[in-house]
């Protein structure tokens, strides 16, 4: 790689964490699920990164994203570790199916199952990290957590399995994570051939 290579990866690199970073503020909330649970787009920046530049340039932006949201959070920087985790996991598996056979098709197949592989990592991360830091950092017993979803959908927070906690994050956030990686990859193919030449200047 040259060096105007290099510069270059660089600064699409920095253009591209500052978009990240503008798009973690701007949130959805989406019907069915808890107010707290919110969609944003700043993974998208990633993905369009671990295409053009490589996953590892995937990676770094999902990682000086969080890093510049830390300011501003208010989850002690749980939030943020969660985002980059999850967000890794995604751009990462896109990036590296991507890199072995580096096609349209290939780039689709990756990224699909680096979203299915982030809504699947999302049940450990917050069962086990997210959700007990929570209850930790703003004093509100899991009880409260689950009531909040049961006050959507009732007892289905009860089923399929005995743990409330386990069963909201199986029925919530699983198919949530797994839409809002869909929708960072339906947008990436949308926009990605127009924004080629920047990306690849």
């Amino acid at each position: 790689m040259t060096q105007k290579q290099k510069t270059h990866h660089l600064a699409v690199a920095a253009m591209l964490c500052a978009v990240a970073f503008v798009l973690q503020f701007i949130e959805f909330s989406i019907p069915l699920i808890p107010a707290f649970v919110k969609l944003d787009l700043s993974d998208l920046p990633a993905l369009l990164g671990t295409f053009s530049l490589g996953p590892v340039y995937g990676v770094v932006i999902q990682l000086v994203k969080n890093l510049l949201h830390l300011p501003f959070g208010s989850s002690a920087g749980v939030g943020e570790l969660s985002n980059f985790l999850l967000g890794s996991v995604f751009v990462l598996v896109a990036g590296l199916v991507y890199r072995r056979h580096k096609s349209r098709k290939s780039a689709l197949w990756g990224s699909l199952l680096g979203a299915v592989l982030m809504a699947l990592v999302s049940l450990p991360s917050n069962y086990f990290v997210v959700y007990p830091a929570y209850e930790v950092l703003y004093g509100l017993p899991m009880t409260g957590i689950v009531g909040m979803y049961e006050a959507i959908m009732g007892s289905i927070a009860h089923v399929p399995t005995g743990n409330s906690l386990f069963n909201c994050l199986l029925v919530f956030n699983v198919p949530f994570t797994l839409f809002k990686g869909l929708l960072d990859v339906g947008i990436c193919f949308l926009i990605y051939k127009p924004l080629s030449p920047l990306l690849h200047k």
